[in-house]
């Protein structure tokens, strides 16, 4: 595989969502809102690579609108969470830490979307390599009706018992409208003169099955 470097440069955002969809109907709207402004936007999406609950959504979004999609997924969640046959590429993994980290390699951002257990874990596990100097891609929390709120409150409480140092702060974006999203990425990549994203120079429609 090909990659050219790109300064400063936002093109493609790994998101972190859930395998269920939700009980609320605004979920699945931000998710096909976030996907199509993706496309329109012309950013790569990387994700869990199943077809169900808002990762699905968000895929198809994306697809739909004429943008590229990589899901990368475990061999052994394959037949529980169902493959998007027309991906533009599809990586399947051994296990959850080669994934997480195939996820991470080819992602210049990250999101999260409302999710269960699975999606909090990723998304604290980028904030917590941020936190230690272990990478400055931005990290953002879709705060879509407020599913984020206990979250941000617990960081904030954190800060005020002393759990977070000054010299350790988590570094976080909240996005309140899913609209937001894309320019705040931008903008914060942007930020980053020094900063070198990857790009896939050519992508194989389908590999390591």
């Amino acid at each position: 595989m090909q990659w050219l470097e790109i300064m400063g440069q936002l093109t493609s955002i790994c998101v972190y969502c859930g395998s269920a969809s939700g009980t609320r109907p605004v979920y699945e709207d931000a998710a096909r809102t976030l996907g199509r402004s993706m496309a329109d936007a012309g950013i790569r999406l990387v994700y869990g690579g199943g077809s169900v609950g808002l990762m699905g959504t968000v895929a198809r979004a994306v697809l739909n609108s004429g943008g590229a999609v990589t899901g990368i997924i475990p061999r052994f969640l394959m037949n529980r969470e169902g493959l998007i046959p027309n991906l533009t590429q599809t990586i399947v993994t051994e296990n959850m830490h080669e994934r997480k980290m195939l996820m991470f390699e080819q992602a210049d951002a990250f999101v999260a979307l409302p999710g269960g257990v699975g999606t909090l874990e990723e998304l604290v596990e980028q904030m917590t390599w941020a936190q230690l100097g272990q990478h400055e891609k931005p990290v953002l929390i879709a705060n879509v009706a407020d599913f984020w709120v206990p979250l941000i409150a617990l960081l904030n409480q954190m800060r005020g018992e002393g759990f977070i140092r000054s010299d350790l702060e988590v570094s976080c974006i909240v996005a309140d409208r899913v609209e937001d999203i894309v320019p705040k990425l931008q903008q914060a990549v942007a930020k980053r003169p020094d900063a070198k994203v990857k790009q896939t120079a050519a992508i194989e429609p389908l590999n390591r099955m």
